[in-house]
């Protein structure tokens, strides 16, 4: 939605106010320019910002939005309103905006780490890899204990097939913070890409020691057993997966989940099932409604 310059159109409005309390003559009368007080315009933009961060604590982004855009308008020196606003509109899936507003916070903060890490996970979400690979590494060393950005670099070469690094990541994010499940869940996924399949089990079952109710270790591993065997325990597990998460029956979440084409290929053999087949359709129509 396009938004009025306030500033410009004071300024002209006063201009044609002044226009018309004059008479005509020969000579051009200039618009009147009311004094800027730029001091006073950072100030109302750093307390919207304030505004804003209150609102994306509530995770209330799109209300957050309009308020960051203005803080930049008014605050255009100010990484934090530049790394906020590019931060809003990664969240809210902009990320040609939000990489354009980072990277301008980047320019003005070279040495703010936090500006690094959303500039590489903007551009893992758009597939630069590469990029995203040289900002997370960037922000590493300037802050090396970083448990988020360490499993954003674990994604980020998993994506680049360079297994051993990622795995190396991925268990360094755990190394910081051991109620970090996700981390130890993907050590999982990457084992079992490369036919590693007890290792594998061994961290999604680890995973799940640390938060039972998590549905995307238990699909996996269920996914795993019945691959081997077990298909009792297979599907019992695959079916509590889903009554928790509706969300793991798509296979597209799946892939965006960073799911490998062997784990995939096995899940759809898995929800191939007869006994697997009416919950999946289920928990499907769930997605939908909601």
């Amino acid at each position: 939605m396009p938004r009025v310059n306030w500033l410009l159109s004071s300024i002209v409005c006063a201009g044609l106010i002044a226009a018309a309390d004059f008479p005509v003559s020969s000579q051009a009368l200039l618009p009147y320019a009311p004094q800027i007080n730029s001091e006073k315009l950072q100030n109302q933009g750093l307390q919207l910002l304030q505004d804003a961060v209150q609102l994306i604590k509530f995770q209330q982004y799109e209300l957050a939005l309009p308020r960051a855009e203005l803080a930049v308008q008014l605050a255009p020196d100010n990484y934090e309103a530049w790394f906020i606003l590019g931060s809003l509109y990664a969240q809210l899936g902009e990320l040609e905006p939000g990489i354009t507003a980072l990277e301008k916070a980047e320019e003005l903060a070279p040495n703010q780490e936090g500006i690094l890490f959303s500039l590489g996970n903007a551009y893992f979400q758009q597939g630069e890899y590469q990029i995203a690979l040289e900002k997370l590494q960037a922000g590493l060393e300037i802050e090396e204990n970083s448990p988020e950005a360490l499993f954003d670099l674990g994604n980020t070469y998993l994506k680049l097939a360079k297994f051993d690094k990622a795995i190396a990541s991925y268990k360094k994010a755990f190394s910081q913070e051991e109620s970090f499940w996700p981390a130890i869940n993907n050590v999982g996924l990457v084992e079992y890409e490369q036919g590693n399949v007890d290792k594998a089990i061994k961290n999604w079952s680890k995973a799940l020691e640390i938060d039972a109710e998590q549905s995307e270790p238990k699909l996996a591993l269920a996914v795993a057993f019945y691959a081997q065997g077990d298909t009792k325990k297979g599907l019992e597990m695959g079916i509590s997966a889903l009554e928790v998460d509706e969300r793991y029956a798509e296979i597209e979440f799946l892939v965006e989940n960073l799911w490998g084409d062997r784990l995939i290929e096995d899940t759809k053999k898995f929800f191939e099932t007869p006994q697997m087949q009416e919950i999946v359709v289920q928990a499907k129509n769930s997605v939908v409604e909601n």
